[in-house]
Parts: C-alpha cells; sequence; structure tokens
C-alpha cells in the first residue's frame, strides 16, 4: 500500500473528537471540546439567513467580500488603535484553523525552524511539520505557566524564521502580560521574527484587564499578524469565519496559500460577521461578564469538588490539578471521569508535541461556555464520584 503523509497518519485522532465521542457513548456531559452550547446574536444569523436568500451564493473574493474586510480593519481601530488599509493588510479566511495553515504554509520553508511555546494548540505541529518546518519547543513553567526568556532564546537559531504565540491562551486561560508581550516583542525584533499571534479569544479577558496585541507594541506592526475569529468571538463556531489582520506583505503571504487551501468563504457569513464586528459595546461587555460569571460558577464547583483550580485569566478554559483528588495520570483521568462521573474534560499532555516526553501528566481542562445549569450539574456529578471514590 502507498505510504500516506506520516504528518498526519502517524498522529493519533485529535483530542476533541475522541473525547467528544466517548462522551456520547457514555451519556457524559461534554466539558471537552471548546464550544458553546448556546448560538450566538440572533440579529447575525438572520443577516446570514436571509442573505443565503438574496444571494449571491457564488465565490467571494479571495480576500474576502469588502464588507467585511473593512469591518475588519475598523474593529482594528476601536480596539486596539490599529490604522489598517482593509483592501492590503485584512484576509477573511475560512476558520482561524485555516488561517493557521494558511500562515505557516506560506511564511515557512523546507529547512526553516518555527518556536512554540508548550503547551500549544493542537493544529500548530502538524501544520508547521507539513510546510517541511522544523519545531523548535519551549516548555512554559507550571503552574503560572510563565516564559523564560533564556529558555526562547537557547531554541532560536539562524534558520528559525517565526514564532507563534497565544493569548488569550488555548489551552491554559493564561493572558500574556505587557512584560511577556515585550520579552517576546525584544527576541522578534532582535533575531528578526515573523510572530503568529493566535488571538481568537480577543473578547475573552476577565477581571477587567484589556486585551494588548502583541502587534501594538514598537517595533511589532510590521512583523506580525493577528488571526480573530467570529467563532470564538459571536459564539459561532459552525460559521467558519476567521480572519487574518497584518502588514501587506505578510498577508499576501498567508493570502497565496489561503487560496489554494479553503480558497473563499461563504458570502452570507462574510456579511453577517461584517455586522457583528459594528455590534454596540453592550454587546461586548454582555459577553464576557456572562462568560467571567461562568468562569467562576466553575472554579467555584470544581473547588468543591475537591480540585486544586488554577488560575483562569481569560478564554473559556479552565484548569485543574489532579494531583489534589490523588491521581496523576490526566489521560487515564479523562476517561476514567467520563466514563464514571459522565463528565468529560480534556487532558493537558494532549496540547504537547508527541515527542515531548516531558509533558506534565497532572492537568486537566475543564470548558465552561455552557448553561449556568449544565455547569452546576456536571460539578455536582464530580463532587459526588470523587467523594464515593
Amino acid at each position: 500500500m502507498p505510504r500516506l503523509n506520516s504528518v498526519f497518519s502517524d498522529r493519533p485522532q485529535s483530542i476533541f473528537p475522541t473525547m467528544s465521542r466517548l462522551a456520547r457513548e457514555h451519556d457524559a456531559i461534554n466539558l471537552g471540546q471548546g464550544f458553546p452550547d448556546e448560538d450566538g446574536p440572533r440579529e447575525i444569523r438572520e443577516i446570514a439567513a436571509q442573505a443565503t436568500i438574496d444571494g449571491p451564493n457564488q465565490y467571494a473574493p479571495v480576500e474576502g467580500i469588502e464588507e467585511l474586510r473593512t469591518a475588519i480593519a475598523y474593529d482594528n481601530q476601536r480596539f486596539y488603535g490599529l490604522d489598517l488599509d482593509p483592501q492590503t493588510e485584512t484576509l477573511v479566511v475560512s476558520g482561524a484553523t485555516e488561517g493557521l495553515a494558511a500562515a505557516f504554509l506560506g511564511f515557512l520553508s523546507p529547512g526553516d525552524e518555527a518556536v512554540l511555546l508548550a503547551p500549544f494548540y493542537e493544529c500548530y505541529a502538524p501544520q508547521i511539520e507539513a510546510a517541511g518546518a522544523q519545531i523548535k519547543l519551549v516548555n512554559l513553567v507550571p503552574p503560572h505557566w510563565r516564559l523564560d526568556r533564556a529558555a526562547i532564546e537557547k531554541a532560536i537559531s539562524p534558520k528559525t524564521k517565526l514564532i507563534v504565540i497565544n493569548t488569550p491562551h488555548n489551552p491554559l486561560g493564561k493572558v500574556m502580560s505587557t512584560d511577556e508581550l515585550s520579552l517576546i516583542a525584544d527576541i522578534a525584533i532582535e533575531n528578526d521574527l515573523i510572530v503568529v499571534c493566535d488571538e481568537v479569544y480577543e473578547h475573552l479577558i476577565f477581571d477587567g484587564v484589556p486585551h494588548e496585541p502583541l502587534m501594538t507594541l514598537p517595533g511589532m506592526r510590521d512583523r506580525c499578524i493577528r488571526i480573530g475569529s467570529a467563532g470564538k468571538t459571536f459564539s459561532l463556531t459552525g460559521f467558519r469565519i476567521g480572519y487574518v489582520s497584518g502588514p501587506a506583505h505578510l498577508i499576501t503571504g498567508v493570502m497565496k496559500a489561503h487560496q489554494h487551501l479553503a480558497y473563499t468563504s461563504p458570502i452570507p457569513m462574510q456579511k453577517a460577521v461584517a455586522a457583528g464586528l459594528r455590534m454596540g459595546d453592550d454587546y461586548y461587555t454582555a459577553f464576557k461578564a456572562d462568560m467571567q460569571a461562568k468562569r467562576d460558577l466553575m472554579a467555584a464547583g470544581l473547588a468543591e469538588a475537591g480540585f486544586d483550580v488554577l488560575p483562569c485569566a481569560g478564554t473559556y478554559f479552565i484548569t485543574v490539578d489532579i494531583h489534589s483528588v490523588g491521581r496523576d495520570d490526566d489521560a487515564a483521568f479523562c476517561r476514567e471521569i467520563t466514563e464514571h462521573a459522565k463528565v468529560a474534560a480534556v487532558p493537558i499532555s494532549a496540547f504537547y508535541h508527541p515527542s515531548q516526553s516531558d509533558a506534565p501528566r497532572n492537568f486537566v481542562r475543564f470548558c465552561f461556555c455552557k448553561k449556568p445549569e449544565i455547569i452546576r450539574e456536571a460539578c455536582s456529578r464530580l463532587s459526588s464520584y470523587l467523594k464515593e471514590a
């Protein structure tokens, strides 16, 4: 039989469908895969529905429709003071995952190196390796998951072309501080690196802390791209609309790969997201407050169940240390609670490279973008099971 591409074929199936399937098999509450259990604003969905009826439903321009690209530029100016040309410095992609793939394929050549901070969202590594590049891994240090400047600098060589940062961070719920962003900026400038900034949770930072894009720091405007997600911002993950912002030369590189991946995205969804990006501040304030309340509810419930709960500054994921409940294998524990407590979660070790034998095995991620009654029931099930066990 012909041999398949080992970058993908030798990897196990993604942890998300794996745990979701297990949750279905055991009729468990799925707090593993990160999707809300309620759809986003009705007005956005109505625009998409009407635009589908009205048409056109043919190919959109490869860069995205002008209406949405203008809204993306407006969004960057409104929230971050970034002045972007919508014609040359924005790009619509079919979800942030496709945008990441287009960035890595557009920027990396065989023999290049890319720095990843582990743990990292699972698609980064295979996408980079599929481009023929090598990954240099730097571990964030638990429980605060701090950046280590010396470790990052040690990972960089003359072959290094880019570094990936994710803030707010999936799976950790970590938000990079200004000092940490400045550290990355200094290293990127000193080594002439591109920085791919995964900022899909930009509007889910809690406790009154604003999101600070790396692109806003001195010297970073021309070496960063920002990747955002309508799915995360509007709780419409099935729309598969993402957007990339950055300097024209980098956007062109992403676009030239994007045209050979998704090529374009549905016009009705683009029109709806364009309207969403112009929604008033009241939407964003309520969205953030609602998710923060769910975070607090989940944190309290998990603590009551006996877990040591790590800080969560953003996203809709919260991490616990399973040593606190007498367990030391995150993958085994996730299977255990799915089968017996009827609650599914995902192991943090799944967010490390397969080659990393030093990945910690005592952290588990729960997703809290669920209805309050679902969160309460999940925490009650965990508490009852762990007390009985």
